[in-house]
């Protein structure tokens, strides 16, 4: 029979290094999903070397207090008050992580867990941060004047980690305390009404042990109880409020009695734990700052950072890009080799392998993207940026803290809408929601890859800014202008509000941990993957069967006859036997191509393409271009797929041969009815990414603003306004482009 499950709970404050306590303590093998009924991730793993026992932690969204402000502090509080009882288990142990060189701010939240009466174990990390600002923290004092053992740490560094197992192993076989620690001296007042709710609390099922606690928050914080009645007796609603009224009539502030004691406490506790050195002048964090978050240099080192990220993507992964491209090449070959010709060897060279591999071969920029910001976010320079940028989003009627949610989005709009949560401003939150989608994601990076390969020259300007780079950059630059002018006329309409203050902690800059930074560019490039696996594979199964149906007897009928034709035709003057059979192959490969043309022109997905063709002709747009449009609103980077299987990339039939190509000369070889004219020229492919960076091409980015906002509303109105912009700026693009004079 296996051994019970251990249930210990991570807590803390934001940037406390906590999420690096946990990877730590669980190898990075965590399991990630969702809380039932909300939005919020829900993160948890298997305490490693941890010997016969099972242990299972679970990372609580970081929390500035049990009186939350936002989705996510919320849940951190319902899990310790067992409001989520059904899904999330009483815990056995809660760990609190505190920022050792902020202890005094970290100890607000980490006395009121401890006062919850749980089993608990105070992490002290980032001593070492803590030592270059010149203080010193005595953790023997720290656990007697708490209550509860106190580990120091350095968890980027893996400092005191057998430690912390030993004590997590050792604080679960302890009993919770006989009665929870009380921190501060309330006002006697207080305390008599405090007594009170708690009696009244205690004499209703289930009997709590958090009922000191939460007795605090239902007595102090006015918006605890109508949010959480639920929970608690009808009656209790009536006795807080004849409670709240006595202490008005003796002149007790009920809303900072408790908050004003605590802080005294803390302050006790601070001074006599934390010894200064003598200041030493401004430290190397201090200096730093000095430079990142200056209005000028600042925002010069931030635009240079993300040139030298897009034109990385271009660089670094271009062999990488190669080798897959070659591999994909050769994997259709053989499995062309291997079967018989036929409908099924078709479908799986063309849509499943040609389709699919399309799409895969940009995974290293993927990985490139996803690296540049997970480094940018361990790295403590994320804060920074919207520190930076919380004079420019003023001025659109957001505030600094709406800008991380938008970088994060140049990963991917879901978890940029998700990010969200932490806006306290309701308004602020929604207007952030309809724009995010805005900034360029990595489902677009694909799409702008392969039409700037096609349609522009691997030149240098200078001799040093690459053009393929800085047209990657100007289509980033391009979705963010976009988007702060969206959120100016969102808050000067719809959304009108004030202009919040930003107020925010910029955390110590942190030596990024590279197993951490890898793993995290590895799981957010799996889901790139797992969408290549599912939805992408399954568009493509259907995209080939609308390609390549309904077949014409007719039709293969006559181009079977011209190409009998062809194998008896000599050209004249020409005795050659080699000559003759290059003729041949070549006319043959053209009439391969008509015929690809003419099947696709007469199939389902022809007929649809040229459905919507008087839409788009407008832009410069053909109708097998929109065909890829149509597609694209299961997932952006499907665009890239849909080409590949529309232009029979992978596959161009000359008897028994089978020639490998890629997107990018395929696209360049396209020409318009006339024969001469390219399809795909630097116009084209300006306008077709402008239409790109607008256009709510998304399906899982529509329901995920639904689950966000509550209603169909928000997210109809978002896709439907972000068509309009998309059409509307991709015909301003082509016709710019052509005052410009460049070629149609």
């Amino acid at each position: 029979m296996p051994p019970p499950t251990s249930n210990v709970v991570l807590t803390g404050n934001p940037n406390c290094g906590k999420t690096t306590v946990f990877n730590a303590l669980t190898g990075l093998r965590a399991k990630v999903g969702n809380y039932a009924g909300v939005t919020v991730e829900r993160k948890e793993g298997r305490l490693r070397h941890a010997g016969e026992r099972e242990v299972t932690l679970l990372d609580l969204p970081g929390t500035y207090s049990l009186s939350p402000r936002s989705l996510d502090e919320q849940v951190a509080r319902d899990v310790l008050l067992h409001h989520l009882a059904d899904d999330v288990p009483t815990p056995q142990l809660v760990i609190i992580v505190v920022d050792a060189s902020n202890l005094e701010r970290n100890l607000f939240y980490a006395t009121q867990v401890i006062e919850l009466g749980y089993p608990a174990l105070l992490v002290l990390n980032m001593m070492d941060v803590a030592a270059e600002l010149g203080r010193t923290v005595d953790h023997a004092a720290l656990s007697r004047a708490l209550g509860v053992p106190v580990v120091p740490l350095v968890a980027s560094k893996g400092e005191g980690m057998p430690q912390l197992r030993q004590a997590i192993l050792d604080g679960l076989d302890q009993p919770a305390p006989a009665a929870p620690k009380s921190f501060g001296t309330l006002p006697a007042p207080f305390a008599k009404e405090l007594a009170a709710v708690e009696a009244a609390l205690q004499s209703h099922p289930p009997v709590r042990s958090t009922t000191h606690s939460e007795s605090l928050l239902i007595l102090s914080d006015e918006s605890f109880l109508p949010a959480n009645v639920q929970y608690y007796p009808a009656a209790l609603t009536a006795a807080v409020a004849t409670a709240r009224q006595r202490l008005d009539t003796a002149g007790i502030n009920w809303r900072t009695a408790a908050i004003e004691a605590r802080y005294l406490r803390i302050g006790d506790v601070s001074h006599t734990v934390v010894s200064e050195a003598t200041d030493s002048g401004p430290t190397w964090s201090d200096r730093l700052d000095s430079i990142l978050t200056h209005k000028i240099w600042g925002l010069v080192i931030f635009v240079a950072l993300m040139a030298l990220m897009f034109q990385s993507i271009f660089t670094f992964a271009e062999y990488p890009m190669t080798w897959l491209e070659q591999a994909v090449g050769w994997l259709g070959n053989q499995a062309e080799g291997a079967l018989p010709a036929g409908e099924l060897t078709d479908l799986l060279v063309r849509g499943v392998i040609g389709g699919v591999g399309a799409v895969v071969v940009f995974l290293p920029q993927i990985c490139m993207l996803f690296l540049f910001i997970s480094l940018l976010e361990d790295t403590g320079y994320m804060s920074r940026a919207a520190f930076l940028m919380d004079r420019l989003m003023s001025k659109v009627g957001l505030h600094g803290k709406s800008f991380i949610p938008m970088l994060s989005s140049f990963a991917c709009a879901i978890p940029g809408i998700m990010a969200t949560r932490t806006i306290e401003s309701a308004k602020d939150r929604l207007a952030t929601i309809l724009i995010a989608p805005l900034m360029s994601c990595s489902a677009r990076l694909p799409v702008y890859t392969v039409l700037i390969a096609a349609c522009l020259p691997d030149e240098k300007l200078g001799g040093i800014i690459g053009v393929r780079g800085l047209a990657m950059l100007g289509m980033y630059l391009l979705g963010t202008v976009a988007a702060m002018g969206m959120a100016w006329v969102f808050k000067k309409t719809l959304l009108k509000g004030q202009t919040p203050m930003l107020i925010m902690e910029l955390p110590s800059y942190k030596r990024p941990v590279l197993s951490v930074t890898l793993r995290h560019m590895w799981d957010r490039s799996k889901l790139f993957l797992r969408r290549a696996g599912t939805v992408i594979l399954g568009i493509n199964i259907l995209l080939w069967f609308l390609a390549t149906h309904p077949k014409s007897a007719e039709l293969t009928s006559d181009f079977a006859a011209k190409r009998t034709a062809i194998a008896q035709t000599t050209p004249d003057g020409v005795t050659d036997t080699d000559a003759i059979e290059k003729y041949r192959n070549d006319r043959l490969a053209e009439l391969a191509s008509d015929e690809q043309g003419a099947q696709l022109r007469d199939s389902y997905a022809g007929v649809l393409g040229r459905f919507i063709e008087p839409v788009i002709a407008p832009l410069g747009f053909d109708w097998k271009i929109g065909i890829g449009i149509v597609a694209s609103f299961a997932a952006r980077e499907v665009f890239v797929s849909t080409m590949s299987v529309v232009y029979n990339v992978g596959q161009t039939d000359t008897g028994d041969e089978a020639v490998t190509t890629g997107l990018v000369r395929v696209l360049q070889a396209q020409r318009r009815a006339d024969q001469v004219t390219p399809v795909y020229t630097p116009r084209t492919a300006f306008a077709l990414m402008v239409f790109y960076v607008f256009a709510l091409q998304c399906v899982s980015t529509v329901v995920i603003v639904w689950r966000e906002t509550g209603t169909w509303r928000w997210p109809l109105f978002q896709w439907m306004y972000m068509a309009v912009l998309a059409w509307v700026m991709a015909f301003a693009a082509s016709h710019l482009a052509r005052v410009l004079g460049w070629p149609d």
